[in-house]
């Protein structure tokens, strides 16, 4: 079984949207980069968002989010999983990061966008009971995976979703 370790959290201090998925797959880890894999809808998904209509490279992906305040991690700080799959993580090897010093750090943040059931199953169950009133009371939403396994949604409609779901 493989251990994977997740990446530093990407945000600027005055960050108001927190958009966790659950632990990097193996497309990402191999690259370092978030949502790497090349059918992952995320980029797509906040490009649209955001109505960037020019490529961006990964650098200014990153600096897409900075510019729009929203701050870009994983609820798993380390775990066991085979491949990319969520259902592959073993439970008993869950590592949670470290959200209370993350809110600490980013005071504005007055959401938290899950990506994906995984993300907020592990996420309510691991690191809000860890957290102070003010950050476990912050709202919390579930949005559709943009991870290719989620094909029950077309590309638009994981758009649409995620419009309606972010103050942007």
């Amino acid at each position: 079984m493989s251990r994977v370790q997740g990446f530093p959290p990407v945000s600027a201090p005055d960050a108001r949207i927190l958009i966790l998925g659950s632990m990097p797959g193996v497309a990402s880890l191999a690259a370092q980069r978030y949502y790497a894999h090349p059918r992952n809808a995320f980029w797509p998904v906040m490009e649209s968002l955001l109505g960037v209509t020019e490529a961006q490279d990964y650098d200014g992906r990153l600096r897409m989010l900075r510019d729009a305040r929203i701050a870009l991690w994983d609820v798993l700080y380390r775990c066991t999983r085979p491949g990319s799959l969520d259902s592959a993580i073993e439970a008993g090897s869950i590592e949670v990061n470290d959200f209370a010093g993350f809110f600490a750090a980013h005071p504005d943040i007055e959401l938290v966008a899950c990506n994906g059931a995984t993300a907020e199953r592990e996420y309510r169950r691991r690191a809000l009971p860890t957290l102070a009133a003010r950050w476990a009371q912050c709202p919390l939403v579930r949005l559709p995976s943009t991870s290719p396994a989620m094909a029950s949604l077309s590309l638009a409609e994981k758009q649409a979703v995620w419009a309606a779901a972010l103050p942007l």
